[in-house]
């Protein structure tokens, strides 16, 4: 067993973390997002499928491609957020199991089989989401995940002629904390949780 983690990489991680409304103008490099892949591509997936893909939307042109896309409340943080990670997952992930999990036929187990496309993709590329957020932050990153966009509209602008859909959408960068919300409580251990 690994020894614990410092309470100051707890706290960077989850309980100082914040979901960032605001960013600063400070870049984030192509390097930065290399390291952030791949730190969050270790991160366990059923069958090992890995079904995210990731768009990183840096460029003003990209950017404004996405704009029409997002909710109103969206547009502003997510044009000044120096990189917006769309989420997608691939409806064809099990085509790449005979590399990814080699030592049985897992493709088979999902060739044909819709519900468990559709289960797996979504459940699995969402992991690999908070994996990508959890990685940011370790990398000193700020996140501000949503989900308010249209997913008909990102998925014509960037995955048009792909079997990829988009699921949720992460601005990365410096957060601004001029800009941050109040923190929300959460629920209590008894609340959410049962030890049987």
């Amino acid at each position: 067993m690994n020894a614990p983690l410092a309470d100051a990489a707890l706290a960077q991680l989850f309980s100082a973390a914040r979901s960032h409304n605001g960013f600063t103008d400070a870049p984030v490099t192509d390097e930065t997002l290399h390291a952030l892949y791949e730190l969050l591509k270790w991160g366990p997936t059923a069958a090992n499928g890995c079904p995210a893909r990731f768009v990183f939307v840096k460029s003003k042109e990209a950017k404004e491609k996405l704009r029409p896309a997002l909710a109103p409340g969206n547009v502003e943080k997510t044009m000044a957020a120096p990189v917006t990670v769309i989420v997608g997952r691939d409806l064809a992930f099990y085509e790449k199991l005979p590399v990814l999990f080699p030592h049985t036929d897992a493709k088979s187990w999902f060739v044909g089989n819709e519900a468990l496309i559709e289960e797996t993709s979504l459940r699995d590329a969402a992991l690999q989401g908070a994996y990508l957020i959890l990685a940011a932050r370790a990398l000193g990153l700020d996140c501000g995940p949503m989900g308010g966009f249209d997913k008909a509209m990102v998925d014509a602008a960037f995955f048009a002629g792909m079997t990829v859909k988009s699921v949720f959408l992460v601005n990365l960068g410096q957060g601004d904390p001029a800009k941050l919300f109040p923190r929300n409580p959460r629920l209590a251990f008894d609340e959410a949780c049962q030890v049987v």
